[in-house]
């Protein structure tokens, strides 16, 4: 198991960004409710496909907790039971956690895969986290990390439930986010302090604390991103799915501070770049770090200048996502540590 523990963490971090991805493209589809209740979804564990598996019907059976909608409200089977002839409303009591009760078939799907990548994602940090065992003997933050991370995950899912239960709450949004931030940059700990051989870069002071401020630029980029995607959607509810170029007519200050800050990035990152020649192999990372950045504020320059292009939205956050992943490795590598045998 110690042999093939790397590779499962690397799985488990490939399925943790696969998670990303799909919670980015809820967001770009606005599926966010696409499922009102959590974890199932409309009260199945397959979400309906129609909304006619949603309308009270006679002489149909429902188990207990499948929902229906009732006069733009869900209703909740009390038990097991068939209907008669007539609406019941004895079987039935109103869900309690807040009043959305929308069935859009696209939004459900869209949510309910994003929510088996989590699944998905969180069966594999438990496999990890046994497989830690595996180094208790000789390092034990190893395992202390790996079950660190499985309860990263479950607090994960509980703030999902939030963030549904809330009708998406801008703040439990960002939190969302940087948890999953959180949980990539324990994953990418693990897998780097696992490692066989490893390179000392001692001695660039300057680079380690520049990568650091780029590091942490990022984060705080990513916290204003969402803040900024929030008042899109609430754009998008006022001016409709289809005026993209009124999203922005009239930006907030979280706009123009997100936008101004692209520019100290790109240059922290620029200094980076051009002082990595000078420094032993191994920070070549550095440039795929640059050409994610160019990346990031041309999708960002898309999304601004030519209203949207289809898929620019969950793009501009993955590559962030993935940005914040490399450079943290980056500054892990940056510094020296001693040998796992």
């Amino acid at each position: 198991m110690k042999k093939n523990f790397r590779k499962i963490a690397k799985i488990t971090l490939v399925l943790v960004y696969l998670v990303i991805i799909a919670g980015a493209v809820v967001r770009m589809t606005g599926s966010g409710m696409g499922c009102p209740d959590w974890p199932k979804c409309f009260g199945y564990y397959v979400p309906p496909t129609n909304v006619s598996q949603l309308t009270w019907q006679a002489g149909r059976s429902f188990k207990k907790g499948q929902v229906i909608i009732v006069d733009q409200t869900l209703q909740v089977a009390k038990e097991n039971f068939t209907t008669g002839e007539n609406y019941n409303k004895a079987h039935w009591e109103p869900y309690t956690k807040h009043d959305y009760a929308i069935f859009n078939p696209l939004h459900t799907w869209v949510e309910y895969i994003n929510r088996l990548f989590g699944a998905l994602a969180g069966f594999a940090t438990l496999v990890m986290a046994f497989a830690s065992f595996s180094f208790w003997k000789k390092n034990k933050w190893i395992p202390v990390l790996s079950w660190l991370t499985v309860f990263g995950m479950g607090f994960q899912a509980w703030l999902g439930a939030t963030v549904v239960y809330s009708v998406l709450a801008p703040v439990r949004i960002t939190l969302h986010m940087v948890m999953a931030l959180l949980i990539v940059a324990m994953i990418l700990i693990i897998i780097y302090q696992t490692k066989k051989e490893y390179h000392n870069f001692g001695g660039h002071k300057l680079f380690k604390n520049v990568l650091l401020l780029a590091l942490l630029l990022t984060l705080v980029q990513v916290v204003l991103g969402t803040q900024v995607r929030q008042f899109i959607d609430e754009q998008v509810k006022d001016h409709g799915i289809t005026n993209k170029s009124l999203w922005l007519s009239s930006p907030e200050t979280d706009f123009y501070i997100h936008r101004s800050l692209s520019i100290l990035i790109f240059i922290t990152n620029a200094f980076l770049f051009i002082k990595n020649r000078n420094l032993k192999p191994g920070f070549s990372k550095i440039n795929w770090v640059f050409f994610l950045i160019v990346l990031e504020i041309a999708t960002g320059i898309s999304m601004y200048y030519f209203n949207f292009p289809f898929g620019s939205q969950p793009l501009h956050l993955v590559i962030a996502s993935i940005l914040f992943g490399l450079q943290f490795y980056l500054l892990m590598e940056s510094k020296p540590k001693k040998l796992i045998t």
